[in-house]
């Protein structure tokens, strides 16, 4: 869809962020929803989205059974239920809608059984695809993307990912997330993984700047009942800010162009087996000049799944699930996630957050960290993710942790002997991920000279 026009699709904004900051969780992972349903068959699409390719499924015939496609559906991806007519499965075939408008519908062929399953043919590798590793080097040869969420730097303000507490450095959440993640590239190319990062700097990844999304922004306002809407945000306290020009058309620019652009590098050039995306979480700290502390500060993660029934009606957020679903990105990042869940939760000690209300998602998973929501980036690119949320920024001691800067080894911060919580949150991560691939990744023992097949590796002929 051009920026420039509506294509004659009405724009419905159904969750502003001035509620969810007040009632849910002034969480990074939020995703402002504006969906766009269509007037016309051609523009069923969601913001900034494309028409889907549907036959690009055809590459996945037989390669999934019945049963498999039925609870990935019902317990991960459609845990809210679903239109009928959207997805209709039978015993050998599910026919998938298309296009409602035009009635058009794609054959999904099931495998008979699981003997007969046809290969999923897909650019990333699982644990157990991967070689043996090599010694000393237990992530070796894996690629890894590092996905900081957000853009910090002069951004961060835009963003509403900074806050400032009397004279102390400002949080700005796009620059902590890139301390993280240049920590933790370090770490992981030292284990032997090819790293390479989706965003280096706090710049962003795509050309569009904000003003190239006014008129865009101008008509969603129209559409929604606010027929001359204001250009500029006078106050950030002002709670009709999000009636503005300025605001709908930096929301488009910094979430939506900025993430698609993001997912076109991971899917067309990067082709990572894995990205994680690492954010900071938040509860509402009200004013950003004079922020409120809290006492509360807690983790999860979060993978792609829990779609809302109004998600579904879009043809390519439809299209999405069904081909993130048939490449089976879950069974990877599912087992990741809980694993690197897990060490988080030992390093930290924090609690799982739990979401005030299941409308948007599902927990799953062994550790009770884990949950499964669509978020843009888990949905679009095209490999496992794990999106990481841990700790609350404006907490009195992730705070006091971040003001500490990152140093090495341990310092006396809140009365405790702690790392930085740059390094205990890179170290965590790493701490997973070596747990996770020791145990599902091929392992080759030598005897004799020779070396023995193990879990699929292919092995070397004896020695004459």
């Amino acid at each position: 869809m051009s920026p420039h026009s509506l294509s004659a699709a009405s724009v419905l904004v159904i969750r502003h962020l001035s509620l969810v900051r007040h009632t849910l969780i002034r969480a990074s992972s939020f995703l402002l929803l504006i969906f766009l349903p269509a007037l016309q068959a051609a523009d069923n699409i969601s913001v900034l989205g494309s028409k889907p390719q549907w036959s690009v499924l055809e590459h996945y015939q037989e390669t999934i059974t019945r049963d498999d496609f039925a609870r990935l559906i019902q317990s991960v991806y459609c845990t809210h239920g679903f239109a009928p007519d959207l997805i209709e499965m039978n015993e050998k075939t599910a026919r998938l809608m298309m296009n409602r408008s035009a009635q058009e519908f794609f054959t999904l062929r099931f495998a008979a059984n699981d003997a007969e399953r046809k290969p999923v043919p897909r650019l990333w590798r699982p644990a157990k695809s991967l070689p043996a590793a090599r010694p000393g080097k237990p992530l070796s040869g894996l690629k890894v993307a590092l996905d900081p969420g957000h853009l910090g730097g002069k951004w961060a303000k835009m963003e509403e990912r900074w806050f400032q507490f009397g004279d102390s450095q400002p949080v700005q959440e796009g620059d902590l997330a890139l301390c993280v993640a240049r920590l933790l590239g370090r770490r992981l190319r030292q284990l032997g993984a090819n790293v390479s990062f989706v965003r280096n700097n706090n710049e962003p990844i795509t050309a569009k700047r904000p003003d190239d999304f006014r008129e865009l922004a101008r008509k969603i306002l129209i559409k929604n009942g606010v027929p001359q809407p204001r250009a500029d945000v006078l106050d950030p306290n002002d709670p009709e800010k999000e009636q503005t020009i300025r605001w709908q058309s930096e929301i488009l620019f910094y979430r939506y162009s900025e993430i698609r652009r993001r997912a076109a590098l991971v899917n067309f050039k990067l082709h990572p087996d894995l990205v994680l995306c690492l954010h900071f979480n938040a509860e509402g700290w009200g004013d950003p000049n004079s922020p409120t502390l809290t006492d509360t500060n807690h983790l999860h993660l979060l993978v792609n799944g829990s779609y809302l029934t109004e998600e579904l009606e879009f043809d390519d957020e439809r299209f999405e699930m069904i081909r993130r679903l048939l490449s089976r990105a879950y069974e990877e990042e599912l087992p990741l996630a809980d694993s690197i869940a897990a060490t988080l939760a030992r390093e930290t000690g924090l609690p799982a957050y739990e979401y005030p209300t299941t409308n948007s998602t599902t927990k799953i998973g062994t550790t009770g960290y884990v949950y499964a929501r669509n978020l843009l980036a888990t949905r679009l690119y095209r490999c496992p993710v794990v999106y990481c949320e841990p700790y609350v920024m404006n907490s009195k001691d992730a705070f006091a942790r971040i003001q500490a800067g990152d140093y090495e080894g341990v310092r006396n911060v809140n009365g405790t002997e702690r790392k930085s919580i740059f390094h205990e949150y890179a170290d965590s991560v790493v701490d997973g991920l070596i747990d996770y691939y020791s145990k599902a990744r091929p392992t080759t023992a030598r005897s004799g000279g020779s070396a023995v097949r193990i879990q699929g590796v292919t092995a070397s002929q004896p020695s004459s």
